[in-house]
């Protein structure tokens, strides 16, 4: 039976693929719960037989992403990363040259590293940096993310949408692509994207740091609890010298449901209190010290239960985050973290209202006082914050270059065709491991398993979409709209991935677009290789909305950006990148007739 068509299993797939797509564009829901539950709606559902249904898993691109997780353990964990960028980045005297200082060594480590970690670590030293040249963070965080995405394309490694897709060619045609591959086109594509943001530089928008709005400190507001067995309850405010205190002033007290403002010199002092202060923040949080005070709202009464290793901590609301749209009390993130608010900033502006009735945005910065070694790790704690403000930093030395020989062994052994990827990363991870640039728990600790999850769910559901004939027929629409020129052809295919991009993850629209474009070129008559590698690139180029990529995500709170910030350059990014892309692809891996 069939529909318009498409037979039923067709159906199935068509609408399990959109509302996966729905439920990960509208809801908050785990991405890799969403692949696992369109898995097993295809498997119930005999779309898919359980071989297909869980091909993902044993799929040679998604253990190769696995693995390449533990060699990337092993150069975080030896400080490579912070060795390279020690002598990378300098004294530039022009924006033009700083561009290039910063995006070409990104693009280098991005194209055998995670992007996501590159960023990360690049986050903290660009704004230092761009205080030291005198620009706004704003001028410089866009053109790194850009930077990781672009490098992330120049090698198969780079990318997780670059394995899926070289995979997925070797399942089909018993041929496997080359780790430099995509090296000549990824270049040529970064060396336009580095000319093109030098040019459109006007376009990056000037906006103040998150951080500028905890710089004067002398408009803050601190409330004090005050314990039960505090030796100074039953004196008055005037005997207990708390009216004007070393850096800052009372302005309110509350007393049970009672909030006395100003107050009055005789009003006497009570367990459960609460004292708002005005002034410096650091310095008013001495009086947890010297007059044995609780910051309020967090759950200690009495001071033997005081945790005096406390500090100050930066960090940003993700997108995504279960915060958003909910004040700090609502939410119970103080208690469930042992965390206190202090301050809240939006778009580098510190919010004039009580902190804990602030609705949270995505974007917005949280000065929260932190157990010292408050561990950010966590699942709960990444999935709603990011913190640039760790304090842990890896040791240099005679790991460090171990480390970057295995990486190097790893690639030119794959470059050379001497071993397969997959032989090659096997060997680099085990040898990260014996040499200890990392150990077993840390290595474990690296693999993100919420990754592999879509990645495998990513191949079957390109499976599903191969198998069901939906690939044959929008390979045929399209050929229908735009005719039988392979460059047209290419070129709209190309253009609706780096779009598709934008609002899912690269990896999933790989898998999606793999099917379409592979027999688009075999109906053509054409060899697929060229077409892919294109397609390679295409996904991977999402510059308009800060969602279309996790970097993008990683420089939105700290540059204070806006929604609207990445679409005023990144639209002609798109536009400019796809342009670069056709043309470079086409000059290297020239249209090849199929031989029959």
């Amino acid at each position: 039976m069939e529909l318009l068509g498409f037979s039923l299993d067709a159906w199935i797939t068509i609408i399990t693929v959109l509302s996966m797509f729905t439920i990960l564009l509208c809801t908050k829901l785990r991405t890799d719960l969403v692949f696992l539950g369109a898995m097993a709606i295809l498997y119930v559902t005999g779309v898919l037989d359980a071989k297909e249904a869980f091909s993902g898993f044993s799929s040679t691109s998604v253990v190769v992403i696995g693995v390449l997780f533990v060699v990337v353990a092993g150069l975080t964990h030896t400080g490579v990363l912070q060795w390279i960028v020690k002598r990378l980045l300098g004294q530039p005297n022009s924006y033009s040259k700083a561009v290039v200082r910063l995006m070409l060594p990104v693009a280098a480590l991005s194209s055998f590293l995670s992007n996501t970690t590159v960023v990360a670590l690049f986050v903290n030293i660009v704004k230092m940096w761009s205080k030291k040249l005198g620009v706004q963070p704003s001028k410089l965080l866009i053109p790194l993310s850009y930077a990781s995405g672009m490098g992330g394309v120049c090698t198969l490694i780079g990318t997780p949408p670059n394995l899926i897709i070289s995979g997925l060619y070797a399942d089909h045609t018993g041929s496997t692509m080359n780790i430099m591959t995509t090296t000549i086109p990824g270049l040529f594509c970064l060396f336009i994207g580095v000319l093109s943001i030098i040019a459109l530089r006007r376009l990056l928008p000037n906006r103040k740091t998150p951080e500028s709005a905890f710089e004067a400190t002398n408009e803050y507001t601190v409330e004090m609890l005050v314990p039960s067995d505090n030796p100074y309850i039953g004196m008055t405010i005037a005997e207990t010298n708390l009216k004007k205190v070393h850096g800052g002033n009372l302005i309110e007290l509350i007393h049970f449901d009672a909030v006395i403002s100003p107050v009055p010199d005789d009003e006497v002092l009570m367990g459960g209190d609460r004292l708002v202060y005005a002034g410096q923040i650091d310095e008013l949080l001495d009086l947890e010290k010297s007059h044995q005070f609780v910051n309020a709202d967090h759950p200690i009464f009495k001071m033997s239960e005081i945790d005096r290793s406390r500090q100050l901590r930066t960090a940003y609301v993700k997108f995504g985050s279960p915060l958003i749209g909910k004040t700090i009390t609502t939410s119970k993130f103080e208690k469930k973290y042992n965390v206190v608010l202090v301050a809240v900033g939006r778009r580098g502006e510190r919010i004039n209202e009580s902190p804990r009735e602030v609705k949270l945005q995505a974007g917005d910065t949280l000065l929260l006082e932190c157990p010292r070694h408050i561990d950010l790790d966590t699942d709960a704690m990444k999935s709603q914050l990011n913190f640039f403000d760790s304090t842990e930093v890896a040791n240099i030395g005679t790991k460090t270059f171990i480390s970057i020989s295995i990486m190097i062994a790893m690639v030119v052994l794959s470059a050379l065709n001497i071993m397969p990827l997959l032989q090659c990363a096997f060997l680099a991870a085990m040898a990260m491991l014996i040499t200890q640039c990392c150990s077993p728990n840390q290595a474990m600790k690296a693999i993100n398993w919420e990754i592999l999850m879509v990645f495998a769910g990513s191949v079957v559901l390109g499976t599903a979409i191969q198998k069901t004939g939906i690939a044959e027929r929008m390979a045929f629409g399209i050929l229908d709209v735009c005719g039988t020129n392979p460059l047209v052809v290419m070129t709209a295919i190309c253009f609706v991935g780096t779009f598709a991009t934008e609002f899912i993850s690269n990896t999933a629209a790989g898998a999606m677009f793999f099917p379409i474009m592979y027999n688009a070129a075999e109906n053509l008559g054409y060899e697929p290789f060229p077409f892919l590698v294109a397609l390679m690139i295409s996904v991977s180029s999402s510059f308009a909305t800060p969602i279309g990529s996790p970097t993008h995500m990683l420089v939105y709170g700290p540059g204070g950006y806006r929604f609207s910030d990445f679409m005023r350059i990144g639209l002609l990014m798109n536009i400019i990148i796809l342009a670069a892309n056709i043309i470079i692809v086409n000059i290297v891996y020239p249209l090849t007739p199929l031989a029959y």
